[in-house]
């Protein structure tokens, strides 16, 4: 009986380069924010970081390099996600108690802004809107590479972008900035002065 050589080995079973490896160390920090941010748990992002690097070990072969390595991993974490979210379905997980502890807010915190205001606000935005927020604002991911992450157009990215901080500005209760909205076109730029005929 012969024994199997590398090169009789499908491509995802080959044993990925060091090089991977270091790339894939390398995203660990980003992946848990953003593995936190989709399931608001450290353990449960922890939980999909483990499994997103089994599964990238696992398939290194189906990366095509010279691509986006960051979008490749992080579409693995997304649905992975997804996979245990639709598994689970709506039951609310909170081994870590961050939910808990925002049922009761002190009197004396009333008036100001802190870290657990923002938490609970973020929480409330439409799961497509926090994603794409913790992505752009928080991760420092181009648009481009969150769309492909998302499997969206660009567009429809910076959309989510804006609807999420116009929303999150609405619940916390602070001002929007300029930048935040759609600049409004002057009505003599929507319609077209026209020349009055005698």
């Amino acid at each position: 009986m012969s024994e199997a050589t590398p090169q009789d080995k499908r491509p995802d079973e080959q044993r990925p380069a060091p090089a991977f490896r270091d790339r894939l160390i390398a995203e660990i920090p980003h992946l848990r924010a953003f593995g936190a941010s989709l399931s608001g748990s450290m353990q449960l992002a922890d939980d999909l970081v483990q499994e997103t690097l089994l599964k990238a070990w696992r398939h290194a072969g189906s990366f095509t390099e010279g691509t986006n390595f960051k979008a490749w991993v992080f579409t693995i974490l997304r649905n992975t996600y997804y996979s245990i979210y639709r598994r689970r379905g709506r039951e609310v997980q909170d081994t870590d108690g961050f939910h808990a502890s925002q049922v009761a807010v002190s009197a004396g915190q009333d008036s100001h802004m802190d870290l657990a205001d923002f938490r609970k606000a973020l929480v409330r935005l439409p799961e497509e809107q926090r994603e794409a927020l913790i992505m752009i604002g928080a991760m420092g991911l181009s648009y481009e590479e969150a769309a492909e992450i998302c499997h969206v157009a660009i567009g429809t990215m910076k959309s989510r972008v804006n609807r999420a901080r116009i929303r999150l500005a609405d619940l916390l209760g602070l001002p929007l900035h300029a930048e935040a909205l759609p600049a409004a076109k002057p009505p003599s730029r929507m319609l077209p002065q026209l020349p009055v005929v005698p």
